[in-house]
């Protein structure tokens, strides 16, 4: 079986695209997840859309994939929105301490941020604070995903604090 971000009998070490153009349909390419090597897997929101369509996964620091046409989700950068339909989701998984470096390899990506909705998660970090804003990884593409007009259906199905979520955040919801 291919590792993560790899296509079975993959042996170059180009990058390159994740979709290939077939015709003029508008669908936006897999948003892309780059997990750090050590997010704990037991606590990794994400884990569950390994399997799902429109998603694919790397482990950092390998990057696999062409990410022309892609935002990366952040704090700091102009807000998401509906010019940033078609474009591809570049989302960095692991805790705001790991993310920050690895923030430097992806510096050349356009950055969006999110609203100021709420998480649910419960956050409990003794080595570092995690910034005002700051998200479950899972919660960040559901929020994402709903800026854009993307389908929402099960991605928050495996994440225990979904309707906490969803209702701390009801002002957000159309």
């Amino acid at each position: 079986m291919a590792e993560d971000g790899e296509l079975p009998g993959d042996t170059q070490a180009t990058a390159r695209p994740l979709v290939t153009p077939t015709s003029a349909e508008t669908v936006p390419p897999p948003t892309v997840v780059v997990v750090h090597p050590r997010e704990r897997r037991r606590k990794c929101t994400v884990r569950t859309l390994r399997q799902r369509d429109g998603f694919a996964f790397c482990n950092f620091p390998r990057m696999p994939y062409e990410l022309t046409g892609y935002v990366r989700l952040g704090i700091g950068g102009p807000l998401l929105s509906e010019a940033d339909a078609n474009l591809g989701l570049l989302i960095l998984d692991g805790t705001w301490r790991h993310v920050q470096p690895m923030e430097r390899m992806f510096a050349d990506i356009p950055l969006r941020s999110l609203p100021p909705v709420v998480t649910a998660y419960p956050r409990t970090s003794k080595v570092s604070v995690d910034p005002d804003g700051g998200l479950a990884t899972i919660e960040a593409i559901y929020v994402a995903f709903r800026l854009l007009g993307r389908d929402t259906a099960g991605l928050l199905d495996h994440y225990h604090w979904a309707d906490e979520f969803v209702e701390l955040n009801q002002a957000f919801w159309p």
